[in-house]
């Protein structure tokens, strides 16, 4: 079983940052794709970054530029650097991670509330 805890959440101004971090923790897991997801209210969940286990990334179009999302292989750890927030980024944000040798499943956290005032 594989766990994810979330953190870094919380109420910014626009113009300002937040860092979300994401730990992995379980008995039994090799991770693959780490990512961040989000869902604002009334809308579907989307893909805000994601990081191969070789660093490579990928990002939504509407947060390049101001969002940097980072991973520590060892650690299992993965970070979303959120620069330059505007109050359309509000959205409860969700780490998550693809098990690619075990379970071969996607783990996802419990979610962070992330709130820009305008």
């Amino acid at each position: 079983q594989v766990q994810l805890v979330e953190s870094g959440g919380g109420l910014v101004q626009a113009g300002g940052s937040l860092r979300l971090s994401c730990a992995v923790s379980g008995s039994q897991f090799s991770i693959g794709v780490m990512g961040w997801y989000r869902q604002a209210p009334g809308k579907q969940r989307e893909l805000v970054a994601a990081s191969t286990r070789g660093a490579s990334t990928n990002y939504a179009d509407s947060v390049k530029g101001r969002f940097t999302i980072s991973r520590d292989n060892a650690k299992n750890t993965v970070s979303l650097q959120m620069n330059s927030l505007k109050p359309e980024d509000t959205a409860v944000y969700y780490c998550n991670v693809r098990d690619i040798v075990f379970s071969r499943r996607d783990y996802w956290g419990q979610g962070t509330q992330v709130t820009v005032s305008s």
